[in-house]
């Protein structure tokens, strides 16, 4: 089985940077998507908000970019504290 996503967003809200209880910094995300999609033939108007997280590095690097900054970014699709909703876990990112 596979759980790899790509998706192109801006970064719409970013939480302070923060550090899990083992010493690993953290940054909570929400990732804003806008496109068309082609589907059944037509094309659609897509909109998304998601969900994020970034670790390590990543998430330092990801803490000092502007909102509203746009990127690409990777990662898997993972159930959220408390079983609530899916998170996109970032792994990888690629300014546009």
């Amino acid at each position: 089985m596979s759980n790899h996503c790509t998706l192109t967003a801006c970064i719409a809200e970013a939480q302070p940077l923060r550090y899990t209880p083992a010493g690993l910094p953290a940054l909570d995300l929400r990732l804003e998507h806008e496109s068309l999609q082609r589907e059944a033939g037509s094309e659609r108007q897509v909109k998304a908000s998601v969900k994020a997280i970034a670790f390590g590095t990543l998430a330092e690097r990801l803490a000092r970019q502007a909102l509203g900054s746009s990127w690409t970014f990777q990662g898997f699709l993972a159930m959220g504290r408390g079983g609530k909703g899916l998170v996109f876990h970032i792994q990888d990112i690629q300014q546009n």
